[in-house]
C-alpha cells in the first residue's frame, strides 16, 4: 500500500524541564533529562502535551498484495469451514440425529423396502465433506478474484476522487 502524507501537525518543543543549548532528541521519544537533574513525574509530562496528529491519505492500493492476503485469508476461511462442517457432521451422529431420522421414515412409510433405508446413504459424512471442500475451493478462487477486483477498482475511484483520507493521532 502506498500513502502520502498530506499534512503535519507537530507539536513544538517547549523549553521547559531542559537547560538552554540542549537541543531536543530527534524521534518519537522525549529527551533525556540533564546530568543532576532531578526526574520528573511521570504523569507530568504526558498531562502537558497536545496528542500529534497526522492526516495521511489512501491513494493507492496494491493489487498484487491484495490478492496474496485474500487469497490466504479465503484459504484459512475454506480450513475452518470444512472443519466446522466435519464437527457438525460429528455431533449430529454422536446426538443420534440419523438414527431417529431412519425410524421415523421406517415407521412413516412402512413397507419391506424401506426396512433397508438409511439416510447416511444419501448424505453421508463423505458426501458432505466432499460437497463442502468443492464449494471451499470455489469460494477461495471468488474470493481472491473479487478482492483484486475491488482493489482495481479502488485504485481507479482513488485517482479521480483522491483517496481516503485519516487522521492519526497518539493515545494520551
Amino acid at each position: 500500500m502506498t500513502e502520502r502524507v498530506e499534512d503535519t501537525v507537530v507539536r513544538p518543543a517547549t523549553a521547559a524541564g531542559r537547560p538552554a543549548g540542549v537541543p531536543s532528541a530527534p524521534g518519537p521519544f522525549p529527551p533525556a533529562p540533564a546530568p543532576g537533574a532531578a526526574p520528573a513525574a511521570p504523569g507530568a509530562a504526558a498531562r502537558g502535551r497536545t496528542p500529534r496528529r497526522a492526516r495521511l491519505r489512501l491513494t493507492r492500493i496494491d493489487p498484487w498484495s491484495v490478492m496474496k492476503t485474500s487469497f490466504l485469508l479465503s484459504i484459512a476461511f475454506a480450513v475452518v469451514t470444512v472443519v466446522s462442517v466435519a464437527m457438525v457432521w460429528q455431533v449430529l451422529g454422536a446426538a443420534g440425529v440419523w438414527d431417529s431420522i431412519n425410524s421415523t421414515i421406517q415407521e412413516g412409510i412402512g413397507g419391506e423396502d424401506v426396512a433397508s433405508f438409511r439416510i447416511e446413504d444419501y448424505v453421508g459424512t463423505s458426501r458432505v465433506l466432499g460437497f463442502t471442500m468443492l464449494v471451499a475451493a470455489i469460494d477461495v478462487v471468488l474470493i481472491t478474484a473479487a478482492a483484486t477486483l475491488v482493489a482495481f477498482l479502488y485504485n481507479m475511484s482513488a485517482a479521480l476522487l483522491g483517496g481516503v483520507e485519516i487522521t492519526l493521532a497518539e493515545d494520551n
